[in-house]
């Protein structure tokens, strides 16, 4: 569906006296689409760069010009607002909403309108965030650094201001965040010593380091220092996207959190699932921050921990220096025909057509990249000789279709008469073709 461009009059005032506004465009990534901010020239935005936000007026201009699809505002920490996100829980077609978001939006009290894919709501409160997680499932909680497209598609019957709801905001947090609605699907990366249940946060001298337990979810390793796995990440074919996320650039995200889960994917490659070089990588990069070592999930684990075990286990290949590897793990990863791509330019090589940045196994391994790019091209090559054959098949048997249908017709003609059985007498002497009338 086309999400609706907001007006002035449909939105909070709260909202419009602020210039956090940036344009959207969106993009298809991964058989799906997301909204990418963009600036007023159409480039990307950042959400941590307030100089390529602007007023609400100047953003929709933008939308007006052409460069973007709708508006946007940038959640900071010096506003006061935070943005609760309800995902798959409305019908696009009939505006049919599930009881659970409808029970949301009616506790939070605020403005709340219709997220632009039509299947989702968004509710805009006053109000501080608790320390925490700020994810389950169907629905995220986001205050700082963070995009988010803004419609003014109200939902029917919720207030056309943002309200203070600090108490409601720590409620829904604690009844549905706080918690793991679903027990985890793998060995859990844990603290050694049990946590106090009743504040998970407290400090506990017996508790163990933020990083315990690594070792159990590593992959093979490699032999690779950290600084050969800087230096051979900045040289991949995805080396754009590798030293943007280093540098700590989170920009081509909707969220730092997405960000660190991308440059956890790339480290994951390069350091064949070592996680405690991994961990260690990532404590080096621009995008480290104290949430890294929060206790964030209900069994223990820490955001860190959990961000690294994740891009182990969705990792399908992981870097051998002494030859390319094989798949040694089960994953989402793209398929051999992303992979396939891998031998396009290099700066094409940095995002997929959807926009997203390439994937770690895009990257062909420093001094066997040569021989990989070549033989990427031979196979492209070779396909698109397969499919010219079997396009050029087909228009010979159209063509001899066409000769047996002439030939029928000429045949029965000359059974007509005198003059036509002497015509195809004639044609018989030389001998018929399909282009015999071109002959003299």
């Amino acid at each position: 569906m086309t999400p609706p461009i907001p007006t002035r009059k449909r939105l909070p005032d709260d909202l419009l006296e602020r210039a956090n506004w940036v344009g959207w465009r969106m993009r298809r990534c991964d058989g799906g689409e997301r909204a990418v901010p963009c600036d007023a020239t159409g480039g990307p935005a950042s959400v941590t760069d307030a100089s390529t936000w602007a007023t609400f007026d100047e953003a929709l201009a933008r939308v007006r010009d052409g460069p973007a699809d709708g508006v946007g505002y940038v959640f900071t920490d010096d506003d006061p607002f935070v943005g609760i996100t309800l995902d798959r829980c409305r019908d696009g077609e009939t505006g049919a909403t599930e009881g659970w978001a409808r029970a949301l939006v009616d506790r939070l009290g605020s403005y709340a309108e219709v997220r632009p894919s039509g299947t989702g709501l968004q509710v805009i409160v006053r109000g501080t965030l608790p320390a925490g997680r700020t994810r389950a499932e169907a629905l995220e909680l986001s205050d700082g650094a963070r995009f988010r497209p803004v419609t003014g598609d109200r939902v029917d019957g919720a207030p056309a201001a943002i309200a203070e709801r600090s108490d409601a905001l720590a409620a829904v947090h604690g009844a549905y965040v706080e918690v793991d609605p679903e027990p985890p699907t793998v060995t859990p990366v844990e603290s050694v010593n049990a946590l106090d249940s009743t504040n998970p946060d407290a400090p506990s001298a017996g508790r163990a380091p933020a990083d315990a337990r690594l070792d159990e979810m590593s992959g093979p390793g490699n032999d690779l220092d950290d600084d050969e796995i800087v230096d051979r990440a900045s040289t991949a074919v995805n080396r754009v996207t590798f030293t943007h996320l280093w540098r700590g650039d989170a920009s081509d995200y909707d969220d730092r959190d997405e960000a660190d889960a991308a440059l956890c994917s790339i480290l994951a490659f390069w350091t064949a699932g070592d996680a405690r070089q991994m961990c260690r990588l990532f404590r080096d990069s621009g995008l480290f921050r104290p949430k890294w070592d929060e206790v964030a999930y209900a069994d223990g684990s820490t955001y860190g921990a959990k961000t690294v075990q994740r891009a182990i286990r969705e990792t399908s290949e992981f870097y051998d220096p002494s030859g390319w590897s094989s798949a040694v793990r089960r994953s989402s990863t793209p398929s051999d025909d992303g992979r396939r791509r891998g031998g396009r330019d290099e700066d094409d090589a940095a995002t997929d057509p959807g926009g997203r940045p390439a994937t770690p196994t895009d990257a062909s391994p420093i001094g066997e990249r040569g021989a990989f790019d070549r033989f990427d091209e031979l196979r492209a090559w070779l396909d698109d000789v397969v499919a010219e054959n079997e396009r050029l098949r087909g228009e010979l048997d159209a063509e001899r279709e066409r000769r047996r249908d002439l030939e029928a017709r000429v045949s029965d003609g000359g059974d007509e008469g005198g003059d036509g059985g002497g015509e195809r007498d004639e044609r018989a002497g030389r001998g018929w073709s399909l282009f015999g009338w071109f002959r003299p």
